[in-house]
């Protein structure tokens, strides 16, 4: 399982959302919806970053998230993603503090 097909399996399990589901609430075709979510999540095939932009605001997840190799990366970008602007400047801030 590729790297994108194991977090979109994963975010979309989180939110209990069915391959059809998701797909049809992203764009996709009522009649390919299920088996283009599947082959994606398996691998098999390989989504666009536009449709990945779109599948990221169903779940609201960022793009970048997707592509994350590392778990805890994921999750940081997750909850960096979901925080206000405010709050994100001030995470900004404090990381920036400790990376120099």
């Amino acid at each position: 399982m590729s790297v994108i097909g194991k977090r979109l399996k994963a975010a979309r399990l989180g939110t209990g959302l069915s391959q059809e589901q998701l797909g049809l609430q992203a764009g996709l075709e009522v009649e390919s919806a299920s088996t283009r979510m599947n082959r994606y999540e398996r691998g098999v095939r390989v989504p666009s970053v536009e449709l990945l932009e779109r599948i990221g605001k169903v779940l609201d997840l960022p793009v970048a998230y997707f592509f994350a190799f590392d778990d805890d990366e994921a999750a940081l970008l997750t909850a960096y993603h979901r925080l206000t602007e405010d709050d994100k400047q001030a995470v900004l801030a404090f990381a920036m503090t400790k990376a120099t």
